[in-house]
């Protein structure tokens, strides 16, 4: 052969199989990188093109989809008592990314995941029909949460403590997210929730750690008595009143000046929040074993998913002892959120283990078979023993029963908690946080919960803010609703 035609046919066979190579490339790199771009505008329109799956809270759904007039997607999420339930949903956008459960589940929701396709699907490379997600939100226990914080910026979670089901996740103020749902609408919307001062797209419940204040104090007592600092939360405690913090000039002094605090028991001292004796007390264990009691119940975890991703809760490092001293009150930079204050209560109610915390229980497809069973998927952790679990239940009932917490009391119902009033802002500036964590216990079924609230600001006076004046009756409304018969 000519060397030239040679030359010239692996020149052209060369160009062949690099037109080969790029058009793989791009059929197959490419163009899933282009399929899944944000700004590519078929992807929005095939999510939208049939309705999407549902949210279902106790066999309702809380979700739908709307036919839409004009435009190039033909549906739009919806939402029945959307406020209600924004904190637990999210919302589903033709405009913005997908938040809370309809983030984690978008696949599912929208018939895209692959556990859907039928053998007729892959043949026809038909989407699915979409699924759905059961969630373990028990409605009564929601509607009692968002009832009681009312016009409070707050939030509020319930869980099962034998099963770790999320019974309530509220946050407020809240917001409705069918006002996201329309692409011709949603731009105005979003403007105005995010200029919004009260955050109403925050999910404080989940995603806000704040100051836990004396609530933490349930943590320090756990770590004492499982290191044997103190055996029985009945002995008395050295705990000098007022307490000079270590290395500073400064006292830490007791919201009521006549409480018996000076060398109180762990039940005196969660009976009257006694400042002295858990900051002496985080101080006698040091820093490095409060941290690690602390851990166990779930701070410092951040990948703590429900399946929503918590933000961590924090107890810091690196503190000198006067530090030390606050963080045993739940002061200096200790951090939690309602979910990992009500994870506290849970696993002291459950006898020292705590089950993960979870609100969905399945998913399904379309036909309501179960793809996966989250009830089924837990896992159990133990926390304390089972003797210091029942002394901190113990104590905690002494709270409720005639300490600070009293108006947490239920007819019928063993109720243990703990109040919190946290310092906000530069020198205690601003109005503090008022928190309350609790466990309740019928007497008549046996049926359990745990709850934790914070409320921070409502229109309550300064020296009217307290754990037990503002928290507990959230507290009392969502337990009752959750163990009624």
């Amino acid at each position: 052969m000519n060397k030239t035609i040679r030359r010239a046919s692996v020149f052209v066979l060369a160009l062949v199989f690099a037109l080969l190579v790029r058009a793989t490339w791009v059929q197959f790199y490419d163009g899933k990188a282009l399929a899944d771009d944000k700004d590519n505008r078929r992807d929005a329109i095939e999510t939208y093109s049939q309705p999407l799956g549902n949210i279902i809270v106790a066999g309702r759904s809380v979700t739908g989809s709307a036919r839409t007039t004009g435009g190039d997607l033909a549906y739009k999420r919806t939402y029945t008592d959307g406020r209600l339930y924004a904190a637990v949903t999210g919302y589903a956008s033709q405009s913005y990314a997908p938040t809370q459960l309809e983030g984690i589940y978008q696949d599912l929701l929208d018939g895209t995941d692959p556990r859907l396709k039928t053998v007729m699907d892959t043949i026809t490379n038909q989407r699915a029909e979409p699924g759905n997600v059961v969630t373990t939100i028990d409605p009564d226990v929601q509607k009692a949460a968002y009832d009681a914080l009312g016009d409070k910026k707050g939030a509020a979670v319930a869980i099962d403590p034998k099963t770790g089901r999320i019974l309530a996740v509220v946050s407020t103020p809240s917001y409705d997210p069918s006002s996201l749902t329309d692409a011709n609408t949603a731009g105005a919307a979003w403007k105005q929730l995010n200029a919004d001062p009260d955050k109403p797209l925050t999910n404080r419940a989940l995603r806000q750690p704040l100051p836990p204040g004396s609530t933490f104090k349930l943590v320090v007592a756990a770590a004492a008595l499982e290191d044997k600092l103190y055996s029985s939360v009945d002995q008395k405690t050295v705990s000098p009143n007022p307490y000079r913090l270590p290395l500073s000039t400064d006292a830490l002094s007791n919201e009521n000046p006549s409480a018996p605090c000076e060398n109180a028991s762990i039940r005196v001292a969660l009976e009257y929040s006694c400042n002295n004796v858990f900051a002496k007390m985080a101080v006698d264990l040091g820093q490095d074993k409060v941290k690690a009691m602390a851990e166990k119940f779930g701070f410092d975890d951040d990948q703590l998913d429900v399946p929503v991703r918590a933000y961590p809760s924090v107890y810091p490092s690196k503190m000198d002892r006067a530090q030390t001293a606050l963080s045993g009150i739940g002061q200096f930079d200790v951090t939690a959120t309602p979910l990992q204050m009500a994870m506290v209560s849970a696993a002291l109610a459950n006898g020292g283990e705590l089950v993960d915390p979870h609100m969905v229980s399945q998913i399904t497809d379309s036909g309501g078979d179960v793809l996966k069973n989250y009830d089924n998927d837990t896992s159990t952790k133990r926390i304390v023993s089972s003797a210091t679990a029942a002394q901190l239940e113990s104590a905690m009932q002494t709270v409720v029963e005639k300490g600070t917490g009293t108006n947490a009391q239920i007819p019928g119902v063993t109720v243990g908690g703990k109040t919190g009033t946290a310092q906000h802002g530069e020198n205690n500036s601003q109005v503090p946080y008022a928190w309350f964590t609790a466990y309740g216990k019928s007497d008549a079924t046996g049926k359990e919960v745990a709850v934790a609230v914070v409320v921070e600001q409502s229109d309550a006076a300064r020296s009217e803010v307290s754990g037990n004046g503002l928290a507990a009756p959230v507290a009392k409304s969502m337990m009752q609703a959750a163990l009624k018969s």
